[in-house]
């Protein structure tokens, strides 16, 4: 387990590119945290530590993005509007955890049940205005 403390969306972003080094095929990162606790600025350097110039943002609405263009597709899930285990069931979540790229889940602790045993989960922690806690588990 590991701790990083960010003072800036900008640096949360060098932890996401810093840890994209040590990505591989088939990778699942589960992602826990409050409404603006960094989860999206680290994934946009994730997307970029993988080499990819697509621009990341929150898939909120769509449930999910995929960005390509990188060493690896990156897709990046976002569990906060699915309301039950049957919308979950739908998205072929298998697919993409066993498939060829990294696998991010925004807000899996909502559906812990669907997060393979694998999966690095990721704690972020709102700490003040501007500093959070990235905690790999």
């Amino acid at each position: 387990m590991a701790t990083f403390i960010s003072n800036s969306p900008t640096e949360t972003e060098a932890i996401g590119r810093r840890l994209a080094e040590h990505i591989s095929v088939g990778s699942i990162l589960a992602l826990k945290g409050d409404l603006g606790s960094g989860k999206t600025s680290f994934v946009k350097g994730l997307v970029a530590g993988l080499d990819s110039s697509a621009s990341v943002t929150s898939p909120t609405f769509t449930i999910l993005h995929e960005y390509r263009g990188g060493r690896l597709p990156v897709y990046h899930f976002d569990f906060f509007r699915v309301e039950d285990r049957q919308s979950v069931e739908r998205l072929g979540l298998d697919d993409y955890f066993f498939g060829d790229g990294l696998s991010v889940i925004e807000w899996a602790d909502r559906f812990p049940k669907f997060i393979p045993e694998q999966a690095r989960w990721i704690l972020f922690e709102i700490k003040s205005e501007n500093q959070r806690a990235i905690t790999l588990q």
